[in-house]
Formats: structure tokens, sequence, C-alpha cells
């Protein structure tokens, strides 16, 4: 028999002793496990289906919904289908969403900062603020703002006018609106302005490197946006027309409304939220070395300055992932909003089910849509992150 070169290697054999042998075998059998759970569940589920003569499937989207939605982005009639209602609670979760994350985000920073002040009242008030409104569960602030707005306003006859075409009473806030295919074009010209405006913050930060001149960014922005659409809307041959909420019979018609529902859940989430972005934010400037300040302060910026150009980029890296989390926070408890009678995609699906039977799809569909927009937010959150963040040399 002839042994085996001594320069050959010799054939690694299996063995329970070696890690890498245990570790693939324990992640096969709890991948098996895992996949035993989900197959019982998912047999289970549809056994008990079958017995009791439930219908499974979404074809139930393409039928007639059959019931009214009080507000709404876009035209839905109870002849519509369910689909177009779950779309309908939906867009209504994100605009709650998208309108909760700009101002809880301005107004936190706003507070955050505050707290930092050397003014003691200043800072005294932002603690107060934030140690009050952080302590109270979301659910009751929501209730206390839909009760103020609902019960302290006047009734649609003495609505308050605080400025021309703009009605406030129990009914919500009206406000004048344009209308026409003119829309589209304005829209259109508003986001060739933001694409435009993108574009020339990059190329200013490379002009700037390069040469050290700076390019007045923000009045350019500003010409853009108020220019561009209306220019896009003359160039299409759109036409726009005003249209005026007017006091007819017991109600305003006209105009678009934000309702009351929709104004108390927005509050609630702002001002709930944003007292944990204030701490997040002051943490993250407490964060940067007080150095920083003395260093910009001996070249003779100001502490407006200071504090825009150079301690909240750096604070920044910082602030950015605990600020993740809260943005996911906004669009997680906007599902509330079905306390207050606000129809998104929780109470639009609540219906839907209660008409079909159908709960496991309902179900379904209302996490798919929260898992989706949660991870839309995560994606370019850790976008953003890495995009700012420190590179070694």
């Amino acid at each position: 028999m002839t042994k085996p070169a001594s320069g050959t290697p010799r054939p690694k054999r299996l063995s329970w002793s070696d890690p890498g042998v245990r570790s693939i075998v324990y992640q096969v059998v709890a991948l098996c496990a895992v996949g035993g759970v989900v197959w019982f569940l998912v047999h289970n589920t549809l056994h008990n289906l079958a017995v009791r003569n439930i219908a499974s499937g979404f074809g139930f989207l393409s039928r007639e919904a059959g019931f009214a939605i009080g507000e709404s982005m876009i035209s839905f009639t109870p002849a519509d289908t369910y689909g177009r209602a779950l779309t309908v609670g939906i867009l209504n979760t994100l605009r709650t969403a998208v309108f909760g994350i700009v101002f809880a985000t301005i107004f936190g920073t706003i507070v955050g900062i505050a707290r930092l002040s050397r003014n003691w009242l200043v800072s005294g008030l932002a603690r107060v603020y934030v140690e009050v409104m952080r302590n109270i569960p979301l659910l009751l602030q929501l209730f206390f703002w839909y009760a103020i707005i609902a019960e302290t306003m006047p009734g649609p006859r003495q609505a308050l006018k605080p400025m021309p075409g703009v009605f406030v009473s129990n009914r919500g806030i009206k406000m004048p609106w344009v209308e026409g295919d003119g829309v589209a074009w304005l829209f259109g010209g508003l986001m060739l302005a933001i694409v435009a405006i993108v574009a020339i913050v990059l190329w200013a930060r490379r002009r700037q490197e390069k040469t050290g001149q700076t390019f007045p960014i923000w009045s350019v922005s500003t010409v853009l946006v108020l220019a561009l659409p209306g220019l896009t809307m003359l160039a299409g041959g759109g036409t726009l027309t005003l249209d005026m909420p007017v006091f007819k019979g017991f109600n305003f018609v006209g105009g678009v409304t934000l309702s009351p529902e929709f104004a108390a859940l927005l509050i609630g989430l702002v001002v709930y939220t944003s007292a944990f972005i204030a701490e997040v934010v002051r943490s993250g400037i407490q964060s940067v070395n007080h150095g920083q300040w003395e260093a910009a302060g001996a070249l003779g910026l100001r502490n407006a300055l200071v504090l825009r150009l150079v301690v909240l980029p750096q604070a920044l890296r910082v602030i950015i992932p605990p600020m993740t989390s809260q943005y996911l926070n906004i669009t997680k408890n906007s599902s509330l909003a079905v306390a207050i009678g606000y129809p998104d995609i929780v109470s639009v699906v609540n219906t839907t089910l209660n008409q079909t039977g159908q709960a496991i799809e309902g179900i379904m569909i209302i996490m798919a849509a929260y898992l989706t927009v949660s991870l839309s937010i995560s994606l370019f959150m850790n976008w953003y992150n890495k995009r700012i963040a420190l590179v070694e040399r």
C-alpha cells in the first residue's frame, strides 16, 4: 500500500469537533425548524379556512367597495373597487408620514437648539416641553387635540376668517385651491426645479472645493422654485382656475379642506415626536468638541454661523442614526389615526375586512404597506448616513 507523498495535502475529514462543521449543522437545523413552523402555521390556517368555507385570496380587491371615504387625495366613490379604496388609505398614510416627518424635524431641531440656549427662560421652557410631551401617551394627545379642534372651534356659520378665502371651523380648514390641466404642468415644473437645485448644490460644492468661491444657492433655489413651475405651465399651454370656498346651505363648498381629523393627527404626531427629536439634536450638538466652537469663534464667526456651518454638519453623524428611528416611529404611530376617525390604511382595511370577512389578507396588506414605507425610509437614511460618514485614510 503506497503512502501519499509528503507534499500532498491530506483530505479534510468531517468531524464534530470541528467548529465549522458544527456551525453548519446548527444553521441547517435552525432553518428546518423555522421552515417547519411556517409550514405548520400556513397549513393550519388554510385547513381552518376550508373547514369554515371562508374564501381566501385577493380577488376581492376588484369588487365594488360600497362605502365612502371622508377624506381622499384622489377621487373615490362607493362604486369604486376595494383596491382603489386601499390606494386612498395608503396615500392618506403617506401624506401624514411626509408632513409629520418634515414638521417634526423642523420643530424638534428648534427645540433641541433652544435647550442649549444660555437664556435660562428659553432653555427652561424647552426642557419643560420635552419632559411633558414625551411622557404623555400619543393616543391621549390625539384625543386632546381632536377635542380642542372639534369642540372649541365655531360652526361653519360663525367660522373664523384669518385671511381672505380661508375659513376655520369645527368642520376643518377651508382654503382656496387651483383646478385645471395646468396643475400637472405646475407639478412637473416643481419636480424639474427640485432636480435643478440638487444639481446646482452638487456643482457649487465641487466649485467651492476647487476655487474657494461660494455660490448663492438659496437665492437661485428660491427663484427656480417660484419661476420654473409657472414657466412650465405657460410652455405647456395649461390653464388654471382658482376655486374659492363659499358657504352654501349648512357647509362650505369649493376649495380644499384640511379636516379636523387630519389636523389633530398631524399636530399630535409632530408635538409628540419633536420632543424626542429635540433630545437627539441636543445630544448630537453636545457630542461635538467644544474646541470647534472656540476655533470658529476665533475666526470671527457669529454663533449662528458656527452652529450652521461648523457644529451641525459634524453633529449629523451622531444625529442621523437615532433620527431614523424617530422617522419610523412617526410612520408607524400614524396607525393610531383610526382612533380619531382619520381614514388611513388601517381604517380602510378594517372597513374592508368587516365587509368581506377576509381578515388575513387585510392584515397582510397593512403589514406590507408599513413594511414597504419603513424599509424605504431606512434605506434612504442609511444611504445618507453612509454618505456623510467620515472616511478613514
